[in-house]
């Protein structure tokens, strides 16, 4: 922006309202407004002639075709001591002319001001174009808009007020006042003071023409080099998404120093000028910004218009720009308010409405996408699915849009169970939000059902009931952890965690039951009689077959989930490692004196914890071979089990 730093528009909201505090030529008494009676009291004969030599004497100093005439490029840039006076000869002149129309509208004196009056309005004429186009960078938003506050009393109007032995002091005072701050200050109190006088004197056309032509290309190239540019609808619906998507993320970033910097500034510098005349500011801002603000505007409506099914996936961007234009609404209201600006709002505001109806639409694709989930393809090791990352993924940057959501499924919900919603879930009450999040909530929650429900269905699938509940621990873990670790904590509660944290521990405890019952069972139980040795190693041979063969099945399945994992092999530990324990020390003793004992009992208590400790990670240490006698099982289980050394 340091390019664009020439050339657009004033903006520093301290700088106006500061100016605008002046004294100025609103406190001067309109003669159009005061009675023939009382204006010859006011302004006498001799005043009148007075004023009419002065004038003469100091406007013709600037005609061209006068020989009296000063080469000077600029009179407010060479003394603005004699500016003054030409604006007071000004003032005068047009105070002498109202005289002379009460006396005698057909005096050759009349005839005389009126010529002295068309030079005067001509010289400050090219005046306020000269101001205008040579003093861009101090009219501009970004050096100005670091300013500190200007002093309430500009140089130029208040020594309009004060006599000349004043001139001195003021001038001292203005010291005080940064140089860059003093020259914004002064070039804008030249140009009201020149645009009220102007307009006071019935030259506001002329006025209006000079500020038009500069203000508007300012504006224009503004915007230009902020890269917007107006789009042909032909061209647009060519582009595809992947051009759109820069481009959208390109038009919000420029948007925001369009409005709230470029047109905002010269909306607040035109009300400044022409604070004289609210009728010419609004004409003038019309014609230097109506076409402005359409170009600008054009694109995100031409993005909104574009499909009317869009793919769910594309929401995002498409809540990025509604998001963008609910922010500059405030901003978008106070530069258009005028009436003669209201297509301008009307596009807006159509832009607006045309995004949200494409936001729901894609709400509800969504969620009929998750319906018609027809993905059969099933993790082998019961694993995390596919789908489960990428909805919940989609579901969890939805949260982070909760202001805009809100917004919108506040105004139009999403039909659905409720009922069975209310059953299921009950929204949180969020006391830092300033949004109603009730209506998000749900339909979050909604989605996660649906989901859930789905998982249940591809859960069926598994031949193995094993490996159907360690596919939905699995997958309903993810769901939490995503829950948990993201902004859809805060929209769904502590008591949806809650429930859902107590189903993955249900379905935890139904997988293990069902894995690994059959090993549990291979021990006798506490309350049985004393084994004989050829029982003893019965149920060693059954312990170790049984184990052997949960093992091999399930070290090949997956918990990615860290705390889920060692919750799960702890719970496994703790119910088959003491029993297994207090069998081996109760019964190895009685069979030292088979020789077949290496082969018979395989591994200690200590090395079942090891085994049991690598679960889950979707290795195993348990082959089809046997590396040894010493590590061999019975020729009955079909398989080996390596023992780890202590």
């Amino acid at each position: 922006m340091e390019k664009m730093s020439k050339t657009v528009s004033f903006s520093s909201v301290s700088s106006i309202s500061n100016l605008s505090a002046l004294p100025s030529f609103n406190s001067i008494p309109s003669f159009n407004s005061l009675p023939a009676s009382r204006l010859k009291q006011t302004f006498s004969q001799s005043m009148m002639e007075e004023a009419l030599e002065a004038a003469e004497t100091i406007i013709k100093k600037w005609d061209p075709n006068s020989q009296s005439y000063t080469k000077i490029i600029s009179m407010f840039r060479n003394s603005r001591k004699e500016a003054k006076e030409f604006i007071r000869c000004v003032r005068d002149l047009r105070r002498a002319m109202h005289f002379l129309v009460s006396q005698d509208s057909k005096s050759d004196k009349l005839v005389l001001a009126q010529n002295l009056m068309q030079i005067g309005m001509s010289t400050l004429e090219k005046e306020f174009f000269q101001i205008l186009s040579s003093n861009r960078d101090h009219l501009d938003p970004e050096s100005a808009s670091g300013h500190s506050t200007i002093s309430s009393n500009s140089e130029f109007e208040v020594v309009m007020e004060n006599d000349d032995d004043e001139y001195d002091e003021l001038k001292k005072a203005g010291e005080s006042i940064s140089q860059v701050e003093n020259a914004s200050a002064l070039v804008m109190s030249d140009l009201k003071v020149i645009a009220e006088t102007m307009i006071r004197c019935g030259y506001g056309k002329e006025c209006i023409k000079s500020y038009k032509l500069i203000r508007k290309s300012i504006v224009d190239e503004g915007l230009h080099l902020l890269g917007i540019e107006k789009v042909k609808t032909s061209q647009f619906q060519k582009m595809d998404w992947g051009m759109l998507e820069h481009m959208i993320k390109n038009w919000i970033k420029s948007a925001k120093i369009g409005v709230t910097t470029l047109l905002r500034g010269e909306k607040l510098l035109c009300d400044h000028v022409f604070s004289a005349s609210i009728t010419i500011g609004q004409s003038c801002f019309n014609q230097i910004a109506k076409e402005a603000g359409l170009n600008l505007f054009m694109f995100p409506e031409l993005v909104a218009s574009k499909e009317k099914k869009p793919h769910h996936e594309r929401i995002f961007k498409l809540m990025d720009l509604y998001a963008a234009i609910s922010d500059l609404w405030p901003d978008i209201e106070m530069i258009f308010s005028f009436d003669s600006l209201a297509s301008v709002k009307n596009l807006v505001l159509s832009t607006l409405k045309k995004l949200k109806d494409s936001i729901h639409t894609c709400l509800k694709e969504f969620e009929v996408t998750i319906h018609k989930d027809s993905y059969k393809e099933l993790t082998p090791e019961g694993g995390v699915h596919k789908l489960t990352r990428t909805r919940m993924s989609f579901i969890s940057s939805l949260s982070e849009y909760s202001r805009v959501l809100s917004e919108i499924l506040a105004e139009n919900p999403l039909k659905r169970n409720t009922r069975l919603l209310e059953y299921y879930f009950t929204a949180p009450i969020l006391e830092d939000e300033h949004v109603n999040n009730h209506a998000f909530s749900v339909y979050l929650a909604s989605l996660i059902l649906v989901f859930l429900c789905k998982l249940d269905t591809k859960a069926e699938s598994y031949k193995d009931m094993c490996l159907s509940y360690f596919f939905i621990v699995n997958n309903l873990q993810f769901v939490v952890v995503t829950v948990r670790s993201t902004r859809l904590k805060s929209l769904l509660g502590d008591d949806w965690l809650t429930k859902h944290e107590a189903k993955v521990r249900s379905y935890a405890e139904k997988y293990e039951k069902a894995a690994w019952t059959n090993v549990f069972a291979s021990l006798p139980a506490k309350t049985s009689a004393k084994l004989s040795a050829e029982e003893a190693t019965t149920c060693f041979k059954r312990f170790h077959a049984s184990f052997a063969g949960a093992y091999m099945k399930q070290s090949s399945c997956v918990i990615e989930d860290a705390k889920l994992r060692d919750e799960l092999k702890v719970s496994i530990a703790r119910k088959l490692v003491p029993e297994y324990r207090e069998f081996y020390e109760k019964y190895l003793p009685m069979l030292r004196q088979d020789r077949n004992i290496e082969t018979l009992v395989s591994f200690k208590p200590d090395n079942l914890e090891n085994y049991l400790s690598d679960l889950f990670h979707g290795t195993t240490i348990i082959s089809d071979s046997s590396h040894s006698a010493s590590s061999s099982l019975s020729s009955s289980s079909c398989c080996s089990i390596g023992c780890v050394k202590n």
